[in-house]
């Protein structure tokens, strides 16, 4: 508390410029890095508590210094910012959580003859590039597909290399100009000029322009087979075959000609994937998925703008359009820094200001739900692929175990909710969860059977409590398994009265109470609570299993309730059933007039009811 004294008397000489912070720990280490449009203002915000994100308290228990660097806006401060954290990758910023470069297609457009290549350096100048792919194979596999479709030199091929080197051709052809792959460049068959009709169809093929390119080769072939070159006009019909094959595999999403990319996310507790669909000319050309260190413990406007601007400042091209489910933080910054970026990449070709939407209706919206659906599985995968929940659960346990000071890991955990409404229709559940699964088969629910008029969920909990641990209940199979750990919803005074009344029925079973507001786990063995780290295993499998004994609380007090509700007084009388009530209700035009009847009446009106029927119907509506 000291130090954040000392920083808020330091903030004052902060200047309300734009600029990018950096909070530090005592070592001097970078924890965060941030930008602002007014720099004292937004850092006396993590000093004061006025930022609400669950993340600040625990990253400011370790600061000890910031600093500091003015920009001229915000979008230079934004550009500072990615670079800062790229450089340094500090651990409460959102990063990518495989730390490993993607690969992109280049095509090395400074050289007299271009050559394609799969490669994963950083941008150099002079060099086009495509992606980042996040499946390398799909990136040789487009690689393939465009040299059948436009023979163009690999950056690897030996022959290539000498003719560069050397600027003469060689006697000897290379293997792929053998197998149509190449253009001949090896051997003089081509001039710089034609080999560059070439790259411009490559570069329209990557680009996901398919429909010039089409065009184009069909002239060109029916040009050839009008000269009755056949050979050449099949060699060009066999490259429109090639671009075929590739459109095949391609969904078309829009009869439109629109390029745009599509970013749908999925999160957990502290893990998330982004997955980005790429759209050019209508079609889905390919899709991205990306692992992310930060989950629902990020907001999920910051979670989108830190993951926007990186991929960007990493990716070959920038639509004009975004799609989003919700739109990022600081959406006008970001949507200038992305315009920089894609008129910077384009040449200047590329004009407009790019804008990042959120489609409400129609095809769009479809886009957005797909790109979400592919997010969600392809964090499945890499939870399977990992064995992400079965390490998270494995140290969520032995955190438990630790922090709460149990004598073996708590592979039973058993957690108690009450749901009533105003003392009406109350209950109980009990839900299990055994090595830190959900354990549906265990979980049990209780019908309150206490007079009550009020809630009174101290009494509840004792009436639940006192049928699950009751003796006959131990000898029942179905509740013999004693918990290693017994959670109930409420502070110290739940606990101190829940561990009582487990003394008078000779049970002993480790108890902690979990305060709701603050996540606080309160112990016997002390005053103040316990606090587990934020973001860690064992509080997501503490909130887990809470939020579970409340779902399946509130699902049986919505059931009894429904139950009630749909109830009539009608079904105390022997021989009406539903059939029959609503025919009796009929016969009357409305209940109020069936009310209102003698009983005479009622056997009058409806030729289904004897007189006992009658006489029984009469004395239930006027008790």
């Amino acid at each position: 508390m000291a130090l954040l004294a000392d920083i808020s008397v330091q903030l004052k000489s902060v200047p309300l410029s734009p600029g990018v912070y950096l909070w530090k720990d005592a070592a001097g280490e970078i924890l965060y890095v941030g930008k602002a449009k007014e720099l004292r203002r937004r850092m006396s915000q993590y000093v004061t508590g006025a930022d609400e994100r669950e993340k600040i308290p625990l990253m400011m228990e370790r600061v000890a210094s910031f600093d500091y660097v003015v920009c001229g806006s915000e979008v230079e401060a934004l550009i500072l910012e990615l670079n800062l954290i790229n450089q340094f990758s500090p651990p409460y910023n959102v990063d990518y959580r495989d730390d490993k470069t993607y690969p992109f297609i280049a095509l090395t457009c400074g050289d007299p003859y271009p050559a394609i290549k799969y490669t994963r350096e950083k941008h150099k100048a002079g060099t086009r590039y495509f992606g980042p792919y996040t499946d390398a194979r799909a990136a040789r596999e487009t690689i393939d597909a465009l040299r059948r479709a436009v023979p163009l030199c690999r950056s690897t091929c030996p022959e290539y290399k000498r003719v560069l080197r050397s600027g003469k051709p060689l006697t000897r052809a290379c293997f792929d100009a053998h197998i149509g792959l190449g253009p001949g460049v090896c051997t003089g068959e081509i001039t710089p000029e034609d080999y560059a009709v070439g790259v411009r169809r490559a570069l329209r093929f990557l680009s996901g322009h398919y429909r010039e390119l089409e065009v184009e080769l069909r002239e060109a072939m029916d040009g050839a087979a009008a000269d009755l070159e056949f050979e050449v006009a099949a060699g060009y019909r066999n490259r429109l075959d090639a671009i075929a094959r590739v459109k095949q595999k391609q969904n078309i999403v829009s009869d439109e000609h629109v390029d745009l990319d599509v970013i749908g996310f999925a999160r957990e507790e502290t893990i998330a994937c982004a997955y980005v669909l790429a759209v050019r000319s209508g079609r889905v050309q390919y899709g991205n998925e990306y692992i992310l260190d930060k989950g629902f413990d990020l907001p999920f406007e910051e979670l989108a703008s830190s993951f926007v601007a990186r991929y960007y400042d990493e990716a070959a091209e920038v639509p004009k359009d975004i799609l989003l489910e919700l739109l990022p933080a600081d959406t006008d910054v970001l949507s200038d820094y992305l315009t920089r970026l894609r008129t910077e990449r384009s040449e200047g070709r590329l004009t407009g200001r790019v804008v990042l939407a959120v489609p409400r209706i129609g095809h769009k919206k479809q886009l957005v739900e797909m790109a979400r659906e592919n997010a969600r599985h392809s964090l499945l995968r890499f939870k399977v692929r990992t064995h992400y929940d079965d390490q998270r659960t494995n140290a969520a346990l032995l955190q438990l175990e630790s922090a709460l000071a149990l004598d073996t890991a708590p592979l039973r955990i058993e957690c108690y909710d009450i749901s009533t409404l105003h003392g009406a229709h109350s209950v109980g559940s009990m839900v299990v969860f055994t090595n830190g699964q959900p354990d549906k088969a265990a979980y049990r629910r209780f019908k309150i059977q206490m007079p009550h008029e009020e809630s009174n969920d101290v009494a509840m909990m004792r009436e639940v409590l006192g049928r699950r641990f009751a003796p006959e209940r131990r000898e029942d199979k179905r509740f013999a398994k004693m918990p290693d750990l017994l959670i109930i919803d409420g502070g110290k005074p739940q606990l101190n009265t829940t561990i009582a009344q487990l003394e008078e029925l000779g049970v002993e079973v480790p108890v902690t109470g979990l305060a709701k507001a603050e996540e606080e786990l309160w112990v016997q063995w002390q005053d103040v609570p316990v606090i587990l780290p934020d973001g860690s295993p064992s509080l997501y499998l503490v909130k887990r299993v809470r939020d579970e004994a409340h779902r399946f609380a509130i699902e049986y007090h919505r059931q009894l309730r429904g139950k009630a509700m749909t109830t009539s007084v009608l079904d105390e009388v022997v021989g009406i059933g539903s059939k029959r009530r609503k025919e009796l209700i009929r016969s009357f035009g409305n209940f109020r007039k069936l009310r209102d009847a003698s009983a005479e009446g009622i056997e009058a009106a409806a030729p289904f009811v004897t007189s006992a029927m009658a006489a029984d119907i009469y004395s239930v509506l006027h008790p």
